[in-house]
């Protein structure tokens, strides 16, 4: 029971992290350029905390030093963005000090050195897992650095280029971990990844075939408007 409630707990924010990818490509995909939409920051703090949460309770430090690395660039986003302040006051407190009583129970309680002798991890995939992870999140902070010479939050080519990459050596560390999570979570952000690619490059909005379809070209403007 303990298991299929950490699992869950893994699957419910790779399901947050996949809602956000597709929020940012189904707006992108609608107005024809790469944007990066508030939504896609603000369900990364939850889904971040969340999977946090599941690589605690599975003693995986590759996925644990991953969030702790990335969380604060989702807010600095936010920040330029201009959507940190107006969210609620609570959830601005919670989003800062729930990460940061993880990162204190951890070196108190001497789990975060414990996860590094993990067992069921060979030292080699440990060091490939956490290999994955720091490219995976190093699109995070390209992305970062680019958006403050911008002043403005943006997806620059590069951060889709490493988000393939990352996302490919992610992949392959979840089989012998036989982590069904990270197995499942990383297959369709690859198509999206290609799609905003393309986008940069000029593209043609997949959205552009609904023209002939009006009915459902109204329902996709209207979606696409909600998502900010």
């Amino acid at each position: 029971m303990e298991h299929i409630l950490i699992i869950g707990i893994g699957f419910l924010a790779q399901v947050l992290f996949f809602i956000r990818i597709i929020a940012q490509w189904f707006k992108s995909e609608k107005e024809g350029e790469v944007l990066s939409p508030v939504i896609f920051w603000q369900i990364s703090l939850v889904a971040s905390i969340l999977m946090l949460t599941y690589g605690i309770l599975r003693h995986d430090f590759a996925i644990v030093v991953g969030q702790l690395l990335v969380y604060m660039i989702y807010i600095r986003n936010l920040q330029l963005k201009n959507a940190w302040k107006s969210m609620h006051w609570l959830s601005r407190i919670l989003a800062i000090t729930v990460p940061l009583g993880y990162v204190f129970w951890l070196i108190s309680s001497g789990n975060f050195s414990s996860m590094l002798k993990n067992e069921d991890v060979s030292a080699f995939w440990l060091v490939w897992g956490t290999l994955a992870q720091i490219v995976f999140i190093s699109r995070f902070f390209y992305q970062w650095i680019f958006s403050e010479k911008e002043k403005d939050s943006v997806f620059p080519l590069g951060f889709w280029v490493i988000s393939i990459l990352g996302s490919s050596m992610i992949f392959t560390y979840s089989i012998p971990r036989l982590d069904p999570v990270l197995f499942a979570s990383h297959g369709f952000g690859i198509f999206v990844y290609t799609r905003n690619i393309l986008l940069h490059y000029g593209r043609k909005s997949l959205f552009t075939r609904l023209e002939q379809m009006p009915v459902i070209n109204k329902i996709v403007g209207k979606v696409s408007d909600k998502i900010k």
